[in-house]
């Protein structure tokens, strides 16, 4: 069982979900767009059982964290830096899927000693593609539309210096890649691959949503790759 807490971190309230014993060794899991920490129940019970004390933000804008109406990548990393603050975290091992593995790798390229060992689960790759707008589902969300739209406009149009960070990244990485089900280009997820100075990609075949198609070898694959 999870617990559900509140912090303040960096003047912005964020909602978090804890599993696993408090001495256990952190990581923090990173949700992608319109999920909420909830989302990481499986992996998160796998890896509270190996030992570990598992943190997962729900990130600005989505679920029960605030709303500010502020959005960017950029800002969604200093708030998971501030999330560390607040919790005492010196360094913890990250896992982000999609939305969150940018913000994850952006967060280890800008703050080296923070992030241990580092998980990119499908993460759309800083390179240029088609703008799209997508249209906003009909009734309550939960997550600011707001958001989306900042957040999407970003990974169709990053900024250039997030694909130099890559080559900055201390932390040892696994990129788990969907396999050709997933809307990602996998030929892309290689190429981050290759400018990751200690990374290794693994392939699991079940889409974008990896870790819900495919919930067992995710877990396995996460726990063994944070084991090492």
């Amino acid at each position: 069982m999870s617990d559900h807490r509140l912090v303040e971190a960096g003047g912005l309230r964020l909602a978090y979900r804890t599993w696993g014993d408090e001495g256990g060794t952190p990581v923090v899991l990173l949700h992608a767009l319109g999920k909420d920490a909830s989302d990481w129940d499986g992996p998160a019970a796998a890896l509270a059982a190996d030992g570990h004390r598992v943190y997962a933000p729900d990130l600005r804008g989505h679920g029960s964290s605030g709303w500010p109406g502020v959005y960017s990548f950029p800002v969604m990393r200093d708030d998971v830096a501030a999330f560390l603050d607040a919790l005492g975290l010196a360094v913890a091992d990250v896992v982000g899927h999609s939305m969150g593995g940018v913000v994850a790798y952006l967060l280890a390229a800008s703050h080296p000693g923070r992030v241990g060992r580092l998980v990119l689960e499908d993460v759309p790759p800083p390179l240029p593609r088609p703008r799209t707008v997508p249209e906003r589902p009909e009734g309550p969300l939960p997550f600011d539309w707001e958001m989306v739209l900042a957040i999407r406009a970003q990974v169709d149009d990053p900024d250039p210096a997030w694909l130099e960070a890559l080559g900055t990244v201390a932390a040892p990485t696994l990129v788990v890649a969907g396999g050709p089900d997933s809307h990602i280009p996998q030929d892309r997820l290689a190429e981050m691959g290759r400018r990751m100075p200690d990374a290794r990609v693994v392939t699991i075949p079940a889409g974008h949503l990896v870790h819900e198609n495919a919930p067992e070898r995710f877990a396995e694959t996460v726990v063994a790759f944070l084991r090492r």
